[in-house]
């Protein structure tokens, strides 16, 4: 594994664990020459899992791309990003485990709002903006109202 800070190719683990449920293992690592410390994942290397957008073109599960939309909801918010981390874990592994290769977009977006909702209501607001494209002020009134019905 080469050290992220000096590219040197000798590092040394000094802790191991279970993260993710599971599904990985976390390394503490600490770099042979500048002695900087950096943690590893490592997963296991799983079946492709193509996403089909809206425009029907198909481009390869990003789980960052969830990340970053999800910590960009997030932001400002009391939502630490293991919950955001655990949230997007929890989908990856729901459509992984229930779906063939392909999934929508629509259908990803769904799943992370559902479970955003109970994980922060202003944050589900601030994402559902964004994926539902709002154009007017009724969409997030409408959003608003229906989050007070549930």
């Amino acid at each position: 594994m080469h050290c992220p800070y000096c590219q040197a190719a000798d590092s040394k683990v000094i802790d191991s664990r279970s993260s993710e449920d599971g599904a990985a293992i976390r390394r503490r690592r600490a770099c042979a020459i500048c002695k900087r410390r950096f943690t590893t994942y490592e997963r296991v290397e799983e079946r492709p899992l193509l996403v089909i957008k809206k425009g029907g073109n198909r481009e390869q599960f990003d789980r960052n791309k969830l990340l970053n939309g999800l910590t960009r909801a997030c932001e400002k918010r009391p939502v630490s990003l293991e919950a955001i981390e655990n949230l997007v874990g929890s989908v990856e592994a729901d459509l992984r485990d229930h779906s063939d290769r392909e999934v929508s977009s629509m259908e990803i977006g769904e799943m992370l709002m559902d479970r955003l909702r109970s994980l922060d209501e202003v944050a589900y607001v601030r994402f559902a903006s964004v994926y539902r494209q709002f154009t007017d002020l009724n969409s997030f009134i409408n959003t608003i109202d229906q989050l007070k019905n549930k």
